[in-house]
């Protein structure tokens, strides 16, 4: 990235601010706070119609809209905004009153259908009525003034209307009457459904103009953006100024508009004080990891690495394990074809699909080397045999996680020492390398009851020295060692407990391959006589494993991911602590 400023007339400042969207290579930074009365005017603007088009797509108010209604036009689409959030509100409004009705009709459907109102005059000509919630046994504990009928019993409890000449202290609770009885709270709820389902309809009609709405949300968003750019540039009296970050090979164009519009222009390598934006550039293949990045809204600082490749390579390799099911890949391979049958060309980013069909075949892939299918023990009920056998082994597969976390590991080292080198810090990252693969052995022999090698300790000791002596190398060789072994001290445990998480691989994978081999075993108990019992086995076996099929994809989010964002990006040196490189441009 370059840092770059424009420096031109203020009078030329709305034409400028207009070439420059056109050459849409500028990253802005904003000199002052934008102010302006057109920002106030369009930010109220965008706010009504944002409102108004998250209504329209609101799913579940947006849902029985059919074509076929009356579609409503608008030539002023302020109102109609005002409108549509009018009808909004009112529903909302009567569902909520809905539900309070609901509620009090539950509340008093046991005390039978009265009209408070009759009560209430009655009071008034000195006849007093309290309904009142009374132990059974302290019925006859009630004044003598009064007289009390039951109403109705529950747990002991009598519900009873107290009856009395005089204002009395009951001496238990009381309850207060309802504002309406029953049959009018039905009526009224009723009369609420009709408001409800005609509002539905009014809202319907207004359904065809979310397209419309839109577009003139997204060309007052990019009106918006205009401005804010424009009241944002610097001033220095007759003069103004713009200053952002552009890539280095848009320099040439950038410098050929200045040229021909006669502005003053200073490029200019970002300083270490710069918060510089990232614009991350890949290959076709490694950039269908970019969704990933997306998803989880994570982007690199500009100085820190790209772990794009990486990345890719070992999602893919954790999502086969994680799913560790042949039958389930071939779905996820199928239903990626017919997404991107379906929706593929709505969608500009195909990506998305690629990587997709990247992560199912691995996942195929695995399950063919470890003989799982829709399950495992079928297929070992009926002889079939895996591609690896010695990866039925649950031992063999702990261990190829244990290597898989130490090799993962050891990657990001080994590029952290090839970024240092030839400076002797990068020994130290050799160092950690070597403490990684001791964590590997230790971990296969305190876990998996391995013998513990010799050659072992002569590896943690080589790579706790080059830790300790070149993690700080500095003239005062104690400052240097007192700084490694801290770094050994913080550092070595975390090492072991990083190569051992590995083994949620394995974990997660046979939880996967136990929950379908308990349905398929579940419906082969079920489904032997009767076409009944068939069905009832096919329900068991489609539930079972769809159940697995969207617990997977939760499981790669959760642990496949971490071990890639936290694991290894901790060792490696990765924050994430960027913005996006975000031109200012036309669409």
């Amino acid at each position: 990235m370059k840092k770059i400023t424009v420096i031109l007339q203020v009078k030329d400042a709305q034409e400028a601010v207009k070439k420059l969207r056109k050459l849409g290579v500028v990253h802005i930074e904003e000199q002052q706070e934008p102010k302006g009365r057109d920002i106030s005017l369009l930010t109220e603007d965008l706010d009504l119609i944002s409102q108004a088009v998250e209504v329209l797509e609101d799913a579940e108010f947006a849902t029985g809209c059919e074509a076929g209604l009356k579609q409503n036009d608008f030539t002023d689409w302020r109102l109609t905004c005002r409108h549509i959030m009018d009808i909004w509100k009112r529903r909302d409004q009567l569902e909520e009153y809905s539900r309070g009705l609901l509620f009090k009709i539950e509340e008093w459907k046991d005390w039978g259908d009265f009209d408070p109102e009759n009560i209430r005059q009655l009071a008034q000509k000195g006849i007093f009525i309290k309904l009142c919630q009374v132990p059974v046994r302290e019925m006859k504990n009630l004044p003598d003034q009064a007289v009390a009928r039951e109403i109705f019993v529950k747990s002991k409890i009598a519900y009873c209307a107290v009856i009395s000449g005089k204002q009395l202290d009951i001496g238990f609770k009381e309850f207060e009457l309802p504002k309406i009885g029953i049959s009018q709270m039905q009526k009224r709820l009723t009369e609420n459904r009709k408001v409800i389902e005609s509002l539905k309809d009014e809202f319907c009609s207004f359904y065809c103009q979310l397209p419309r709405l839109s577009r003139i949300k997204a060309g007052m968003e990019k009106e918006l953006e205009y401005y804010r750019v424009l009241d944002g540039m610097g001033e220095a009296g007759a003069l103004a100024y713009l200053a952002g970050f552009i890539p280095y090979d848009s320099e040439a164009d950038l410098r050929r508009m200045v040229n021909t519009e006669q502005w003053g222009l200073v490029v200019s390598d970002p300083s270490q004080d710069d918060f510089v934006p990232t614009l991350i550039r890949n290959s076709k293949f490694i950039s269908m990891i970019a969704p990933v990045f997306k998803l989880i809204e994570i982007i690199p600082g500009y100085k820190e690495l790209d772990i794009s490749l990486p990345f890719l390579i070992f999602l893919s390799i954790f999502f086969g394990m994680l799913i560790g099911d042949a039958g389930y890949g071939a779905l996820y391979f199928g239903l990626t074809i017919f997404a991107n049958w379906k929706w593929g060309k709505k969608i500009k980013e195909k990506s998305v699909f690629f990587l997709f069909y990247v992560l199912s075949f691995c996942a195929i892939i695995w399950g063919l080397l470890t003989g799982v299918f829709f399950g495992q023990a079928w297929l070992v009920a009926v002889g079939w045999k895996p591609l690896l056998p010695m990866l039925q082994d649950t031992k063999n597969v702990q261990a190829f996680c244990f290597f898989l976390g130490a090799l993962h590991l050891s990657i990001a080292h080994s590029w952290k020492a090839a970024l240092k080198f030839p400076s002797l810090t990068a020994l130290a990252e050799i160092g950690w390398i070597f403490v990684l693969w001791a964590a590997f052995f230790l971990a296969r022999s305190l876990i998996l009851g391995d013998a513990f090698p010799l050659f072992v300790k002569w590896l943690l000791l080589a790579g706790a020295s080059l830790v300790i002596f070149f993690t700080s190398p500095q003239k005062n060789i104690l400052k240097a060692i007192g700084s490694g072994l801290s770094a050994v001290a913080l550092n070595l445990m975390n090492n072991f407990t990083d190569v051992v998480s590995y083994v949620r691989l394995f974990a997660v994978g046979l939880a996967g391959v136990a929950i379908a081999d308990a349905f398929n075993s579940m419906a082969a108990g079920v489904g032997r006589d009767g076409i009944l019992n068939l069905l009832l086995a096919l329900i068991i076996i489609i539930a079972g494993h769809a159940l697995n099929l969207m617990l997977g994809p939760m499981s790669v989010l959760v642990h496949g991911i971490r071990l890639n964002v936290l694991e290894f990006c901790g060792h490696v040196g990765i924050n994430w602590s960027g913005r996006a490189y975000k031109p200012f441009k036309e669409d």
